[in-house]
């Protein structure tokens, strides 16, 4: 278990962790967001013991990690895949940790086969595209067979098999009991990997609760109609309050409405429908109507240069 209480962290006049508390519980997938800046590789760093807080703590097991006996065996960590030695091959680099903490040579084959990079283990890392050199990253977070897992942008240059098989194993290691702390740009990845959410803005917690309570509460839900009788409906819509919205195929988007009443208006009405269809809001629309004052970085017309379209984000943490 991670227990954050009161975590701070300032690097001069700037505030990257602001008085930051919550847990991350054993037995689920916590996903950690946050926009660009909020201070999400800075918390996992304090967590990690890579940087000392200016004030509070945070503990592993009720530990801090500079305290854990056996730091492999108690977490796995991911925060930089890039960083190995271009010389080393990548069973070499294994080898290089397992030596550090006592871990069996026999488990090296063991997390590249796991990873998939026993074709490759005698090759040197310099010549590893992006998702092989994510791939030995995670193999190395996984030597110890740690109890806590730590990862930052885990599926980073994964193609489709790999984002399907890292969330595989990151929920069958959740299942066995294990701590999964995970943070992701990628919310459509996170929407189905997660159980639980921390959000992060400018060092800030805005939020810490279950995924689907989360996108319950932020994102707002609409129905998907169909009918060869638009105008009528959109007439009767109207006169309830909802908010209706046209799509280029034809079909309306209905806020403010259930399904049931609008099937009741259109019996009602004679208005035949051919599709009724409550649509889910997306984690995408909660994250982004929650975290709208704490972008810090906007591109051109103040849109925010975060997370936007689920595609990937680099750095900036």
């Amino acid at each position: 278990m991670i227990e954050v209480k009161d975590l701070v962290k300032r690097y001069g006049e700037t505030t990257a962790v602001d008085h930051l508390t919550f847990t991350v519980e054993p037995g689920r997938i916590t996903g950690f967001l946050g926009p660009n800046g909020a201070g999400k590789s800075t918390t996992m760093r304090l967590i990690l013991g890579l940087d000392r807080p200016t004030s509070g703590t945070a503990l592993i097991d009720g530990m801090p990690y500079r305290s854990l006996p056996d730091p492999l065996r108690y977490v796995g960590a991911l925060l930089e895949a890039k960083a190995v030695h271009p010389g080393r091959t990548a069973f070499n680099h294994l080898l290089y940790l397992a030596q550090t903490q006592g871990v069996p040579k026999s488990r090296i084959n063991e997390v590249l086969d796991l990873v998939g990079l026993s074709a490759v283990a005698k090759k040197r890392t310099k010549g590893f595209s992006l998702g092989m050199g994510q791939r030995l990253g995670i193999a190395a977070a996984l030597l110890g067979n740690p109890r806590l897992l730590i990862l930052d942008e885990p599926v980073n240059g994964l193609d489709p098999e790999g984002i399907v098989w890292i969330r595989n194993l990151m929920k069958q290691l959740a299942a066995e009991g294990r701590t999964v702390f995970v943070s992701s740009h990628l919310m459509n990845e996170m929407a189905v990997t997660a159980d639980h959410v921390v959000v992060i803005g400018r060092g800030r917690l805005i939020a810490d609760t279950a995924m689907d309570e989360f996108i319950a509460r932020y994102a707002e839900n609409v129905v998907l109609v169909r009918t060869p009788q638009t105008e009528k409906l959109r007439e009767a819509l109207n006169g309830l309050g909802a908010t209706v919205t046209s799509q280029q195929d034809g079909a309306l988007l209905v806020n403010k409405t259930e399904a049931a009443a609008i099937g009741e208006l259109a019996a009602a009405n004679g208005v035949v429908l051919h599709e009724l269809s409550p649509q889910r809001g997306s984690l995408e629309e909660a994250f982004m109507e929650l975290t709208r004052e704490d972008v810090q970085f906007h591109g051109p017309a103040g849109i925010p240069t975060g997370p936007a379209s689920g595609a990937a984000q680099g750095g900036g943490a």
